[in-house]
């Protein structure tokens, strides 16, 4: 049975050992940001029992996004016209 540390890999906290509680999906805040960190299927050490890496994955605003930063209606794609016609 693999072991619960996980390494993580890139970002600010590269390198550090943690305990990941078998989470797919690691987050640590940082000067106010959220830094995510995802699980990978790579190991770190022996092959059974190695600590599992953890890549980073971005930032992101812990509070989302600021207000009229986005309209959700202006995602939604309306259909264009078949030039090839």
């Amino acid at each position: 049975m693999p072991n619960d540390e996980a390494i993580l890999q890139h970002g600010p906290r590269d390198g550090i050992t943690v305990s990941a509680g078998g989470a797919a999906l690691l987050e640590f805040e940082l000067d106010n940001l959220v830094h995510r960190y995802i699980r990978t299927k790579r190991h770190e050490g022996p092959a059974e029992g190695g600590r599992t890496v953890f890549t980073y994955d971005g930032v992101v605003n812990p509070g989302g996004a600021q207000d009229g930063a986005e309209v959700s209606k202006n995602r939604v794609t309306t259909p264009t016209t078949d030039e090839s016609q």
